[in-house]
């Protein structure tokens, strides 16, 4: 009777399920049709699949209730919101962009003409090496390197995982065809092709090696700025200072070079479907260029964009309380080893003569000046110039703000009012007047300094010039003061500790290249022959104390960089060099989960 029992319940269920199966296909067709016609008058074009809780489900749940089948379908139910559920979590990770706001303006696309391009572009084209977050030398597409002992022959070992965007391998051909390329065709790298004997690649050891005709410890640093570039792409390119495309630019990076949107104001690099390093969580990372910092904080504000980032500089101090008062921002804090000094023209008296250069000094109010431009973010500098976040900093004298001291020193020195209009006569009788060369970025820094040699009776006119004619100038040294910056690589190039904007055989639209006295230049060639760190030490103390005693150039302030980011995303990693701007923060970066 059970088997007899069983045998005719299950027999109901089937024939049932039948019915009920017909019953339900016609209705879910009839069911369509008046849909579908009113959508096909209407034009929607929306998907008619039901919703969760749709007609369809309600019906299907009635007859699953019926067979006692219930409890399957809560079961599947609830794999099926599951289901969604990672689906969705899976779409809100997809196509994840991480925007930048800056307000270095791309105005040309030339991968090798334009320097703020030339920055971003590390993300695609990464050096050999890089500076870390405590300031020391690490190897980025280098494994690792060796120096023979009188520190002219360098050899580079490259990691074996590294690929180009169009699928090509990273070679040693590579690595030498782009430094040679910098030293031919850039100007700043000239002092490649001026000491680099010859260069050897082995792709048996994936490695290549560089001799140069005299000892130079600091190649190590200097191969970490320059982008290394694919020889089978760039041999073919003529004049590649001028050389114009706006994308797609092969990298090696975690990212290549997409697009430069000019309509649109942005650089936008994709994921490097090669990269076989830690992957990033962006897809895109997009860098938006704002020619007004107003602009780029309200795009901060609105959430269009995740962070800020200026190349040697800070977000401005005086908008930070306005991101604060938003509660979406954190910030990075971090010592610049950058900094804003005025420069005398070491070529023209009377500021070639060290004791008028000591009369100036005491002319800056600095902590006037430190309050009105860094608001709190700085400080008064040493005479020794460089800041204390660098590597084998000496605690030399704090400059002083001392106008009497200037005036005595210049009467001393035989100038003298001597019809009483307030400015000073030189030796030969005439008023003195000198000329501050500006540059518009630092215009309210002028006008203090105007201000403050006016007060020692010393009159000063400003003379305000666009960046172009600013370098024709100084390189023709037609200034008497200028101002200008230290960037963080301007600290570390050449012999280190500022000493590249100084030395008169550099060039370089930066350096001021006018400081040829034979002591300055015998300890900058001492500091590069050296092989010992604490020679290296002692070296730069000297240099420091140099700088304490002759004054090349006189810091104004040294300051704080400061980076907001969008408390959404975690995992940010700055060095001193580019800041945020480097390949541990985009592989590191990501959105909190919620």
């Amino acid at each position: 009777m059970k088997q007899g029992k069983h045998f005719t319940e299950s027999g109901f269920n089937r024939g049932l399920k039948r019915w009920l199966t017909f019953a339900v296909l016609i209705f879910i067709f009839c069911a369509n049709m008046y849909p579908a016609g009113a959508a096909e008058h209407e034009a929607s074009g929306e998907n008619l699949t039901p919703s969760k809780e749709g007609i369809f489900d309600r019906v299907i749940t009635y007859i699953k209730v019926l067979l006692g089948e219930e409890e399957k379908l809560q079961d599947s139910r609830t794999r099926s919101e599951e289901s969604a559920s990672d689906m969705e979590q899976s779409t809100d990770t997809e196509g994840v962009a991480l925007k930048i706001a800056t307000p270095s303006v791309i105005k040309s696309a030339s991968f090798l003409g334009d320097s703020s391009l030339g920055v971003f572009a590390h993300l695609s084209n990464p050096p050999l090496m890089k500076i870390d977050s405590e300031g020391h030398l690490a190897g980025q597409l280098a494994e690792s390197y060796e120096v023979s002992e009188n520190n002219t022959c360098w050899t580079f070992y490259l990691k074996d995982d590294l690929y180009w965007s169009d699928g090509e391998p990273v070679t040693p051909e590579d690595i030498e065809f782009s430094i040679r390329y910098y030293g031919k065709e850039t100007p700043s790298a000239r002092w490649i092709n001026d000491t680099l004997e010859s260069s050897a690649v082995s792709d048996a050891n994936n490695s290549v090696t560089f001799r140069f005709n005299k000892p130079y410890t600091r190649i190590d640093l200097e191969f970490a700025t320059y982008n290394i570039l694919p020889a089978h792409v760039w041999k073919s390119i003529d004049n590649p200072m001028e050389y114009l495309n706006e994308g797609p630019y092969v990298g090696c990076g975690p990212y290549y070079l997409k697009q430069i949107d000019f309509n649109a104001g942005k650089l936008v690099f994709e994921i490097n479907p090669y990269w076989k390093g830690k992957a990033p969580e962006s897809e895109t990372v997009e860098v938006h260029f704002y020619s007004n910092v107003d602009v780029a904080t309200l795009a901060l504000k609105n959430g269009d964009v995740d962070t800020y980032y200026k190349y040697a500089g800070s977000y401005p101090y005086s908008s930070i309380e306005q991101l604060e008062k938003t509660g979406d921002f954190d910030f990075l804090e971090k010592t610049d080893i950058g900094l804003i000094f005025l420069a005398p023209n070491l070529k023209r008296a009377p500021f070639s003569d060290p004791e008028f250069r000591e009369t100036l000094a005491y002319t800056i109010n600095y902590e006037e000046i430190a309050r009105l431009e860094t608001q709190g973010y700085g400080e008064v500098p040493n005479r020794g110039f460089v800041p204390p976040s660098m590597e084998a900093f000496k605690e030399t004298e704090k400059l002083e703000y001392n106008p009497e001291k200037a005036r005595e020193l210049l009467e001393k020195a035989g100038y003298s009012d001597s019809n009483g209009n307030g400015v000073l006569e030189g030796k030969d009788g005439k008023d003195f007047k000198l000329e501050i060369l500006i540059r518009p970025e630092y215009a309210r820094t002028g006008e203090l300094l105007k201000e403050y040699l006016e007060q020692v009776g010393l009159a000063a006119d400003l003379r305000t010039v666009d960046s172009d004619t600013w370098f024709t100038l100084k390189d023709s040294y037609e200034y008497d003061l200028t101002v200008t910056r230290s960037t963080p690589w301007g600290m570390l190039m050449h012999a280190s500790w500022g000493s590249g904007y100084f030395d008169s055989r550099r060039t370089g639209q930066g350096v001021m290249h006018n400081l040829d006295d034979p002591e300055f230049l015998q300890l900058c060639d001492n500091i590069l022959a050296t092989t010992d760190p604490a020679e290296l030490q002692d070296y730069a103390y000297e240099l420091q104390d140099y700088y304490a005693e002759n004054l090349p150039a006189i810091p104004l302030y040294w300051s704080n960089v400061v980076t907001p980011y969008n408390r959404h995303f975690e995992g940010w990693y700055t060095d001193p060099l580019y800041g945020i701007y480097n390949l541990d923060t985009f592989v590191n970066v990501k959105k909190k989960s919620a």
